[in-house]
């Protein structure tokens, strides 16, 4: 089955071309597909291809073992009302975390100190059940080369509302807009934004794209942004940082 969909209304920075998307219902068959999700970290050249989302099969959230077994393509906000609704801990940061829960598995999304891999017991692809442990979590990262159907989270009673007024704060500091979130991950020892702002990036923009004047680490399309006007934001970042601090910047954003 193929869907078109427009990524300049889909995605979450509002870029993109109309293209026609793949809709993987059963568990393989996506050889050679880049599974894109909700496309809230992405950005589109106008020659993708290939490309595929996750179908209704796998959107849900069920018991298994004692696991939370939740489809790779439901949205981040339906598994923490699920996780409110049951007291269950480590969930608490999907309320200010957009996304599928594929795509938050696969950079072990998080606020703080908070990660998902907290949380998560392990992913089912089309070779079965892989167990966390081996799925090489890290900073907003995954060893992750695979397509996830669904993820299975420890069930942990105590869910903690005390979180939600401080996750709802940094949310608010947060430049308002279409954008990715955060287009770098923070170097070690070091903030992407601070960097940005440091070799003169902040506030400066390319057709309709910015570096937000609030937060340098947020690209906002303000209106009728094209894929070279983000995408040589994102190259100029990564070229003067480099050659100011010798410090490579790593995105957040794919860049397809």
């Amino acid at each position: 089955m193929k869907r078109w969909i427009d990524f300049s209304l889909y995605s979450s920075v509002k870029i993109g071309p109309l293209l026609e998307v793949e809709v993987i219902e059963e568990i393989g068959g996506c050889e050679g597909l880049q599974i894109i999700g909700h496309a809230y970290n992405l950005l589109l050249s106008p020659q993708a291809s290939s490309l595929a989302i996750l179908g209704n099969s796998f959107e849900g959230i069920t018991l298994e073992d004692g696991f939370l077994k939740v489809g790779a393509a439901t949205p981040s906000g339906r598994v923490f009302s699920y996780a409110k609704r049951e007291n269950l801990r480590g969930f608490e940061m999907l309320g200010a975390l957009p996304g599928s829960v594929g795509g938050l598995v696969k950079m072990n999304a998080g606020m703080k100190s908070y990660e998902i891999k907290e949380i998560l017991e392990g992913i089912i692809t089309a070779r079965g059940f892989v167990p966390a442990s081996e799925l090489g979590l890290g900073y907003r990262s995954s060893g992750i080369d695979e397509v996830i159907f669904y993820a299975l989270f420890k069930r942990i009673e105590g869910f903690r509302g005390e979180l939600l007024e401080e996750f709802r704060l940094m949310r608010s500091r947060q430049p308002k807009g279409a954008s990715f979130g955060s287009v770098f991950k923070n170097p070690v020892g070091d903030y992407a934004g601070r960097l940005i702002e440091a070799v003169g990036l902040k506030g400066v923009k390319r057709g309709g794209a910015i570096f937000s004047p609030l937060h340098a680490n947020f690209l906002i399309n303000e209106g009728g942004a094209s894929f070279e006007d983000a995408h040589w934001l994102i190259k100029e970042a990564q070229k003067r940082v480099h050659e100011e601090f010798g410090i490579k910047l790593e995105p957040e954003v794919v860049i397809l």
